[in-house]
């Protein structure tokens, strides 16, 4: 697992392209955010994230009926990354940033929505 470097995946890729089309702009991975979002907007306190659903738990009641092997490890894991979001959502919030995060699968079926729902909350700022 440390192997793992959630960096520039095709999900990422094709939301920044969209992004940087629309006339957003955004730092990518940007470790002095709490959380390392996806995306952020330090002056407009914007933190966008990109999060695949078996890795964050997209409808995890049913998801985690679905493994069948090494449920000891992968239950209690995703379930940390949720709570973990959560806590993500919590801190940010609290200090006075906005927090989105959109499922892998709506970026990739729904890109133009999710990239209007970035532009509603620059417009709002």
């Amino acid at each position: 697992m440390v192997a793992v470097k959630a960096k520039g995946t095709k999900i990422e890729v094709l939301f920044a392209k969209a992004l940087w089309a629309a006339g957003i702009r955004y730092r990518k991975n940007d470790k002095t955010v709490f959380g390392h979002p996806d995306f952020s907007h330090k002056g407009k306190k914007i933190a966008i994230f990109c999060d695949g659903e078996m890795w964050h738990g997209k409808d995890w009641e049913k998801q985690q009926a679905e493994f069948k092997s090494h449920r000891e490890f992968w239950i209690p894991k995703i379930e940390r990354n949720i709570k973990r979001d959560n806590e993500v959502n919590e801190y940010l919030t609290a200090h006075g940033w906005r927090v989105l995060r959109f499922w892998e699968t709506d970026i990739k079926k729904h890109t133009a929505e999710c990239v209007e729902q970035v532009k509603k909350i620059y417009a709002n700022i």
